[in-house]
């Protein structure tokens, strides 16, 4: 019985991410994250070769989504840490395959889930990492 009031001690002492605006970034990601892995599957288990930057760079997409949705949910300070590193990463990939779809558009036979910022996903890409990165500095421990 101690055991277990200890772990639910430790758990209510954790930072609680999942709340107030936390519950949408997580149910955002977590829905990026479905669309973003079933996408890279079938991308990457069918058309591999026909633009494996492309294909390769949504897989990676796929992963940030789902740690990050992995943290928020866990909550604590080390998975505060963890999700502001990783969605800042995202931020820099976002920007970076943003401005490479746009400047050598040729490199991408097929989009990315980052391609144009996001255009294809409503610029939820580009806008999810800068309201996560808000949220996890504003839910920071004293």
């Amino acid at each position: 019985m101690a055991e277990t009031v200890g772990t639910t001690e430790s758990a209510e002492r954790r930072t609680r991410l999942v709340k107030g605006p936390g519950m949408l970034l997580v149910w955002l990601y977590g829905v990026m994250s479905v669309g973003a892995v079933s996408r890279s599957i079938y991308q990457v288990s069918t058309e591999f070769d026909r633009a494996p930057l492309a294909y390769a760079l949504s897989a990676v997409a796929a992963v940030v989504y789902v740690f990050i949705t992995y943290t928020l949910v866990r909550g604590g300070e080390a998975a505060r840490r963890a999700a502001l590193v990783c969605c800042a990463a995202e931020l820099a990939g976002v920007l970076v395959v943003g401005t490479w779809t746009l400047v050598e558009p040729s490199a991408f036979p097929d989009a990315t889930v980052w391609s144009d910022f996001g255009y294809g996903y409503v610029f939820i890409p580009v806008l999810l990492p800068l309201t996560g990165i808000w949220w996890l500095r504003r839910s920071r421990t004293a």
